[in-house]
């Protein structure tokens, strides 16, 4: 990752702690490629989620779970490529953390040594905590993640918000105050209730991270394909499409595929043209 100076300083877990103590809200969105990563980062966004869910938004799965190492790491390498201020942090994927510590803390490096990502993410609440530690112990910053965690779809019910009793909130609550105790310099607040999450917020010395769970967190993350318009198979009720790129998508290969059919393009403007000289040329050699 290139260094960065002046307006555009690269972003640092310091940077969350100290937006969090100054009031200032955090911003971040997904990105799965070159392209996508150069767009958020040349926004001025804080930060850069490489998320499984491009299993979902990219490669067509139902749920995360079919997300791999090998396809995490294909992603990261290349928003590496095309951001330097944001602070990149990498999903660890279903089975990269949950088998043993070992393996959590062996894959997790993998995504700041083969990827150049700045940190990792990894779901669940107080039953994380050793394996957040041993993490956090190597020198590698987590971002913890409650609430609906998506690689527990099955076990969850589904795709349902969280934290809706009381004892269910209490729950939220002390796990997020078991993952700040583990090490975790920011934690993901998913599909709660907006009350629930701004209580949790306010008894967190680290920020939080909301998706779903209203205006009190520190900072919101959205996927850059729901924001967009990009992808409507469903539209989460927290989701605001700031666009829809969808539609002037479809309009743009629509007016393509007619303006092939009819022979309007590639016109001239569009063309390579040859000097009547060197056609001659040509032609007598043809011709020969």
């Amino acid at each position: 990752m290139s260094s960065v100076s002046g307006e555009q300083k690269k972003v640092t877990t310091l940077t969350f702690r100290q937006k969090k103590e100054n009031h200032q809200p955090i911003t971040m969105v997904t990105a799965y490629d070159y392209n996508a990563a150069s767009l958020v980062d040349r926004a001025g966004i804080d930060s850069i989620l490489v998320g499984d869910s491009l299993g979902m938004v990219v490669l067509g799965h139902e749920t995360t779970l079919p997300v791999t190492m090998d396809i995490m790491l294909h992603h990261c390498k290349a928003v590496a490529r095309g951001a330097s201020r944001a602070l990149l942090i990498a999903d660890m994927p279903f089975l990269s953390y949950q088998i043993s510590i070992s393996d959590a803390v062996y894959n997790a490096g993998r995504f700041l040594q083969e990827a150049n990502m700045d940190a990792v993410k990894l779901e669940g609440g107080a039953e994380r905590s050793e394996t957040i530690r041993a993490i956090v112990q190597t020198g590698i910053p987590v971002m913890g993640h409650i609430g609906l965690t998506p690689q527990s779809v099955h076990q969850l019910g589904g795709f349902r918000t969280q934290g809706k009793t009381a004892r269910a909130a209490l729950n939220l609550l002390e796990d997020a105050l078991a993952l700040q105790a583990a090490g975790c310099f920011s934690i993901v607040l998913e599909s709660i209730p907006d009350r629930v999450a701004s209580l949790i917020s306010s008894r967190l010395e680290i920020p939080t991270i909301g998706i779903g769970a209203g205006n009190g967190c520190d900072g919101q993350v959205l996927v850059y394909h729901d924001m967009l318009g990009l992808f409507d198979r469903f539209k989460p009720k927290f989701v605001k499409r700031f666009a829809d790129l969808s539609s002037i998508i479809h309009q743009a290969l629509t007016d393509y595929k007619n303006e092939v059919e009819s022979r309007s393009f590639p016109d001239a403007e569009h063309s390579f043209e040859m000097s009547e000289e060197a056609w001659q040329e040509f032609i007598k050699l043809v011709e020969k």
